[in-house]
């Protein structure tokens, strides 16, 4: 089994649970349900520990010059520089949903669709995500998953290591090496994806059926051509830009993109994504280490900037609005920010629905509308939050000399 490619096994995961959801239908999902479950609870069972010793131990090596001199002020500057590079690309990705939804333009003619029985989501003043960071009980933060809070804990404590230096020698190579050991635990348990994809698609197809999504299935189109386009074509130029080998990157990322695909969560593909970054395409380890842990929290091309264009483009069709240049402005401002400010909100696609709707002022039962197809949209969606999440530290690197001489994504001369 070990001799056949890791992406073939994959694809016949898929292909059988795809199968198996047809023949069966609902009658299949008692059976596979708990075999995506059970993936899906190892992948997160990793997360909060695998964040907690990969900052911790990437801060604490700032103080042994891991990012050279003055490894704290660069640290900083290089966390603005990622930030930024996230508001860039989401701009792009926004315009990109834009124009794929006047091409294909969904929901206009649709009649009838039932509503969902939804309850949007209350969106958390700015100010209550912000001050929510910082937990009042570590433990408690720990224990409920609170990933935002973890990484501020692990930053404090690597922090703290740092700024001891030798006094604290043991106590940092504990912290190193339970990320390694959180490590080894992720690699084993990316050798289960197969049999996870295999119970993931195999509810989603039985649940759904491949007849219910008719309807909506130019909106369905928009969202995964939109997707493809933005991490095929758009992110493949950013990386040529920056002097990179782009089939490098892609073999590199593979595994985190299968994974986001069918777990539908960047939180629990993280340990995949780090494990990419920095095992695969070799990215210093101190920066990597807290960059793309905050690309999973704030790094939201999928779900917060090309979904909530495409998505207001449909509601606006369905409801006979017609959206005007104001209507744009607001749509792409709140997309290129208001993931930053929903960080750690779970739900971020539908959060940054209701964010989007209410703000441009069109209907919020467009979000029932399309509840019903969440799960399908959502496998893109991720999948595309996931690249980009380990994009933008890879070019951040790369700008400042933070790639391993050995990694593949430097053309050797």
């Amino acid at each position: 089994m070990s001799k056949i490619p890791f992406w073939l096994r994959v694809l016949v995961a898929f292909a059988l649970g795809t199968g198996i959801g047809v023949v069966f239908g609902e009658q299949a999902v008692p059976y596979v349900e708990p075999i995506g479950d059970l993936f899906v609870r190892l992948i997160k069972m990793l997360v909060v520990p695998l964040v907690f010793f990969t900052i911790a131990a990437s801060i604490a090596r700032l103080g042994d010059g891991a990012l050279g001199e003055n490894g704290g002020g660069k640290a900083v500057r290089l966390g603005v520089v990622t930030i930024v590079w996230f508001i860039i690309t989401a701009g792009l990705a926004v315009g990109l949903g834009f124009a794929i939804g006047h091409l294909i333009e969904p929901g206009r003619g649709l009649t009838g669709l039932p509503l969902a029985e939804v309850t949007p989501k209350v969106i958390p003043p700015v100010q209550d995500v912000l001050i929510g960071i910082v937990p009042t009980n570590i433990l408690k933060a720990f224990a409920e998953g609170q990933v935002l809070s973890v990484v501020f804990v692990a930053l404090f404590v690597g922090a703290g290591l740092s700024a001891l230096g030798e006094k604290t020698r043991n106590l940092r190579h504990i912290v190193e090496q339970g990320s390694q050991l959180m490590f080894k635990l992720t690699r084993w348990v990316i050798q289960l994806t197969p049999i996870g994809v295999f119970g993931l698609i195999a509810s989603v197809v039985g649940s759904y059926g491949l007849e219910s999504l008719a309807p909506l299935l130019s909106f369905i189109g928009a969202i995964y051509l939109a997707c493809l386009i933005h991490v095929f074509v758009v992110y493949p130029i950013l990386i040529k830009l920056h002097g990179l080998s782009v089939v490098a990157f892609y073999k590199g990322v593979f595994e985190a993109q299968q994974t986001a695909f069918f777990t539908c969560s960047s939180l629990g593909t993280l340990p995949v994504s780090l494990n990419a970054a920095i095992e695969k395409l070799k990215l210093n380890p101190a920066y990597a280490g807290f960059a793309v842990p905050l690309g999973a929290n704030m790094k939201m091309d999928g779900c917060g900037a090309i979904y909530p264009a495409i998505a207001s483009i449909f509601v606006a069709n369905y409801f006979g609005i017609t959206l005007t240049p104001s209507h744009y402005v607001i749509i792409a401002l709140t997309a290129m920010l208001g993931s930053l400010a929903t960080a750690g909100v779970p739900g971020v696609a539908t959060v940054m629905l209701t964010l989007t709707l209410s703000t441009a002022g069109l209907p919020l039962e467009g979000i029932a509308l399309l509840a019903a197809i969440d799960r399908i949209i959502d496998m893109v969606r991720t999948a595309t939050n996931v690249t980009g999440q380990i994009l933008i530290p890879t070019l951040v690197a790369r700008e400042n000399g933070l790639i391993e001489p050995e990694s593949a994504l430097i053309k050797k001369s």
